[in-house]
């Protein structure tokens, strides 16, 4: 009973520091949508293993539920809210082996964030700002709370070291994370991926993306995931047909993207990742009141 206080208070000042830092830095705070006829592909992406979209059917529409906002940030953005973030309920299937991950779940808070004309420098120091910021604070108003559960909360500053994948796979191999997370001291970056088809390519150089994650230190693993975004119609729908996915699904975005997005970059992190890197919790599900963890039975 006390640890899962100590959980909830540490939940508390996570979620209050986050969206004061974000208020801070001149971003306007929207609300969540839950059901769209559109949402993110999550593919082709590796290290993806969701096993299928939630959907449901309301008068006649197919809605599904929302696995990010990434596609309503980038509409957000062309609609003139230059710096914005949302606190989103995300619900992502993953399959039942995700649960001995200790950082997967398949209903979670993720805090999605989106600036127009950033690049990745912009928002690599906005969040290592966030990241040393929340790990200080934590550290001085949640003191008894991290006694109480037995964690040191290591020290670290800004810049955070940056790696390519192709870096990472070379020293460590096809599974790099789990052994570059361990490894590491502090948090670091892990750029150029080949993923999801918003994520911009670089035109100057084709193969490498403008897009990475932020990964945690000992052992925790990603704590974000984001990039520069597709922004030209063309190069949009040169990706959605490399990637073979059906354009149907994504019509409404289409429709708006035709006359050229924003450009933009941004990213979202895990509410729940992060309050158990700070806290040093076994199992992310650890720190949820109410447990969502793949593979296991929802009781209440």
């Amino acid at each position: 009973m006390e640890k899962r206080k100590a959980y909830a208070k540490l939940t508390s000042h996570t979620l209050a520091f986050c969206a004061n830092y974000f208020h801070g830095n001149g971003f306007t705070q929207l609300m969540p949508v839950m059901l769209s006829p559109i949402t993110d592909p999550l593919g082709p992406d590796p290290g993806s293993s969701v096993i299928k979209t939630g959907e449901i059917e309301y008068l006649g529409q197919r809605l599904s539920l929302t696995q990010s906002m990434i596609l309503h940030k980038q509409i957000a953005v062309q609609s003139g809210i230059d710096r914005l973030f949302i606190l989103s309920p995300n619900v992502r299937l993953e399959h039942p082996k995700r649960r001995e991950s200790g950082r997967h779940l398949f209903e979670f808070s993720q805090l999605d964030f989106e600036i127009a004309h950033a690049k990745m420098d912009d928002v690599f120091s906005l969040m290592e700002g966030l990241i040393c910021g929340v790990a200080e604070s934590t550290r001085a108003d949640c003191a008894p709370e991290l006694s109480r559960l037995g964690r040191a909360l290591p020290r670290f500053a800004a810049p955070f070291p940056r790696h390519t994948t192709a870096e990472l796979i070379a020293r460590y191999g096809l599974d790099w994370e789990p052994a570059a997370s361990k490894e590491h001291k502090s948090p670091f970056w892990a750029i150029s991926h080949k993923r999801e088809f918003y994520d911009r390519e670089d035109p100057e150089s084709p193969g490498t993306y403008r897009n990475y994650d932020l990964i945690y230190p000992e052992g925790f693993g990603e704590a974000l995931s984001g990039g520069e975004r597709e922004w030209e119609f063309d190069r949009i729908m040169s990706r959605i047909g490399r990637d073979r996915l059906g354009k149907a699904q994504f019509s409404p975005y289409i429709e708006l993207a035709k006359g050229g997005l924003t450009p933009s970059a941004g990213g979202g992190f895990g509410i729940e990742r992060m309050v158990r890197y700070l806290s040093g919790a076994p199992h992310v599900g650890d720190v949820q009141l109410f447990r969502r963890v793949p593979g296991e039975p929802v009781v209440v």
